[in-house]
């Protein structure tokens, strides 16, 4: 499994790519992590091109099983963030997990 990427690995690559100050690239995705939080509380979709889109799902009450006493309890309706990706992003992950998983071709001429 791959490495967690964090909020500061994020405001770094901003501050690498876009050349602002680091204040203002932390300030930056801060706000942008804001509007994203803010319009799924107002239970908007959100869809980032070529991305794939953030929604808020209503689930409702059902019974479970307590997994140790086999008791069955009730689960109460919640909300839940549903996270849906596009297809150029499945895409992308597919391809890279192909190319990972095929090794190398070998060369068919011998080196000189």
């Amino acid at each position: 499994m791959g490495e967690t990427i964090t909020r500061a690995q994020l405001s770094e690559a901003i501050y690498q790519e876009v050349g602002l100050s680091r204040n203002e690239s932390a300030d930056l995705l801060e706000m942008v992590l804001g509007e994203i939080t803010q319009a799924l509380l107002k239970g908007e979709t959100v869809k980032i091109s070529s991305f794939g889109s953030f929604s808020v799902r209503q689930k409702g009450q059902r019974i479970g099983r307590n997994p140790k006493t086999g008791e069955e309890v009730p689960i109460l309706p919640r909300k839940v963030l549903v996270f849906r990706p596009s297809q150029l992003l499945k895409g992308r992950i597919r391809q890279g997990y192909s190319t990972r998983a095929t090794p190398p071709a070998a060369p068919t001429t011998p080196p000189k």
